[in-house]
């Protein structure tokens, strides 16, 4: 029996929550305690009478939950309030992306605390089963809020991203053909855009040109290519991934001069760092900021746009993992499960992920 807590996520305009109501019911279905913090779901529309239906009690705040909790279940990083509550005992499942986040890994660090992050377990496709859902959310989202940056009355080049009969459609530039690349390009690809996806990958360039057949253009990543890109493009959109380590910075100042004046891009890497030169995180109170006319969108949780379909999404892929956790507890379910162990990022006070410690410039434990 494992006790496991879902506190409210407190993070700037953040309403997913760790589990659902019925995820919490197959958690409490096998004999293991559930903890919610009151109000935790009320974001995506579920009431604590929900919660305690579906066999959880009820704490009335952060403090309770870590109390009562061995296993913590969360959305995004622990804010440095919840890092204070974090004690060697807990185990911490959620995203973390540490390695453009130091001081968090520091905290971490500090708290003895079993930490294991959604975005580098692992899949025997090699794949990254609880990156991506967010990632189809992201890629999805981010073509809705380039189109809307893009009107004039946002501060864009005032252009319809799918054009009109006569009027050409809007330019727009993926960098990165993974999950959240090819969902953007589905996206744009439906509004009619004009759409070239960039990869240093050969195959898979090929597999999304199959894909897509004559729908979009590829192009091979190169500095050139990608400098040729932004020059053009009306939207960029920034969707390469380094599984645990920082973005790569594709685009530099430079490039970005040579945009047009209204042009707009959106870095679905910030949480990793960020894939232009100028971006930094911001939140969805103040999603955007302007560099040398460019409109930059670089918001840190974009799913959280779109709770309720993130949040289920999210448990469907981190639901088994949850189980298995609670059903073995960290030692014995990391120690069989080499593609959960592949997310054990901190633990007794040691990075224990290579790319995040190379990252971070901090030895490996």
């Amino acid at each position: 029996m494992m006790r496991i807590g879902v506190p409210r996520e407190i993070k700037n305009h953040e309403y997913r929550v760790g589990l659902t109501p019925p995820s919490i019911a197959e958690l409490t279905a096998r004999g293991h305690l559930a903890f919610v913090e009151s109000g935790a779901g009320a974001g995506i529309d579920f009431s604590d009478a929900d919660y305690v239906a579906a066999g959880a009690t009820i704490a009335a705040n952060a403090a309770e939950v870590f109390k009562a909790a061995d296993m913590i279940v969360k959305v995004k990083e622990p804010q440095p309030a919840e890092i204070a509550l974090l004690e060697p005992r807990h185990i911490l499942f959620t995203y973390l992306h540490l390695a453009a986040d130091k001081p968090q890994a520091l905290g971490l660090m500090r708290s003895g605390a079993t930490c294991i992050a959604y975005e580098t377990v692992t899949s025997p496709a090699r794949s990254l089963p609880l990156l991506k859902p967010m990632s189809e959310v992201a890629g999805r989202m981010a073509i809705q809020v380039g189109a809307h940056y893009l009107e004039k009355e946002q501060g864009g080049r005032g252009i319809l991203l799918g054009g009109v009969p006569g009027v050409a459609p809007a330019r727009v530039a993926i960098l990165g053909g993974g999950v959240a690349g090819i969902n953007a390009a589905m996206m744009a690809v439906g509004l009619r855009a004009d759409v070239t996806i960039y990869d240093v990958s050969a195959d898979r360039l090929a597999e999304l040109d199959l894909h897509f057949g004559s729908q979009i253009k590829t192009a091979y990543a190169s500095k050139a290519a990608i400098a040729a890109a932004v020059r053009s493009a009306h939207l960029v959109i920034g969707a390469v991934l380094v599984p645990g380590a920082a973005a790569p910075k594709l685009v530099t100042r430079a490039m970005l001069k040579t945009m047009k004046r209204g042009a707009v891009i959106v870095d679905i890497a910030i949480d990793q760092g960020g894939c232009f030169e100028t971006s930094h995180p911001t939140t969805h109170s103040d999603p955007v900021f302007e560099i040398d006319g460019v409109i930059h969108y670089c918001v840190a949780n974009m799913p959280g746009a779109v709770a309720r379909t993130s949040t289920f999404a999210l448990n469907n892929a981190t639901l088994p993992f949850v189980l298995k956790l609670a059903d073995l507890g960290a030692e014995a379910a990391l120690a069989s499960d080499p593609h959960l162990a592949a997310g054990l990022n901190v633990m007794a006070g040691a990075i224990r992920h290579a790319a995040v410690a190379e990252a971070l410039g901090l030895p490996l434990g």
